[in-house]
């Protein structure tokens, strides 16, 4: 069974309380989201710069960006853009190394990732990485925040209740990223997730976003 063709469950009772106000609540997230994203890739270009120059020192011929296929808002596929922070064909070595996973359910996460380059172990440490993402904030496939987007493989483990999170436009940041996302099993993400979906408003869309800011230049980084 292809996993996206999986859909949304709406016919069982959900968590989720509709919000009056929802299409003006859409209409500011969606322009906050132009808006940020476009101010944060202009001024973020030397960053940009930067960060390709030393990706092509240590691997010449491997690409700078990477992208991959993600399940977005309704179960759609999207591809997510990364700064690439593993070796060329680290895809193809996943399989060795998903039993290796630090945290349970469907999601795969590992602190002494083999696959991952000198460069890559510092931009993954800053979150460096996910900046091209603001990318897929302007095309919308994405927003600032929000449920983070799963790979195809998870979303085929999922269970109805699971596939909630799938009802909004998935994020860069969200309450999983600021609430000790090192340390979240894969079930906790979800509660996290149902419960922003559920309470989600702009005023908690910028709370995030300054937690994130705290969690990037705090200790308890990503890997």
């Amino acid at each position: 069974m292809n996993p996206l063709n999986k859909t949304v469950d709406v016919g069982q009772p959900l968590p989720i309380t509709p919000r009056k106000d929802r299409m003006l609540y859409l209409w500011v997230k969606r322009t906050l989201d132009i808006s940020l994203s476009l101010i944060g890739l202009i001024f973020l270009c030397p960053v940009f710069l930067a960060v390709a120059f030393f990706i092509k020192v240590e691997d010449p011929k491997g690409a700078v960006f990477f992208s991959q296929v993600r399940v977005g808002r309704g179960g759609t596929p999207f591809k997510m853009y990364k700064f690439r922070s593993m070796v060329s064909g680290a895809e193809l070595m996943l399989g060795n190394l998903i039993q290796q996973s630090d945290v349970t359910g469907a999601m795969f996460k590992m602190k002494n990732d083999p696959r991952v380059t000198r460069v890559g172990r510092f931009i993954r440490k800053t979150s460096i990485d996910e900046l091209p993402q603001l990318v897929n904030v302007l095309k919308g496939n994405m927003s600032l925040v929000g449920p983070r987007p799963p790979l195809p493989r998870e979303v085929s483990d999922y269970t109805s209740y699971d596939m909630q999170r799938l009802l909004v436009v998935p994020g860069c940041t969200g309450l999983w990223q600021v609430s000790g996302r090192n340390h979240v099993g894969f079930q906790e993400m979800v509660e996290l997730d149902l419960k922003y979906i559920n309470e989600q408003s702009i005023w908690m869309d910028m709370i995030i976003l300054c937690k994130t800011v705290k969690v990037l230049f705090g200790a308890d980084n990503a890997y």
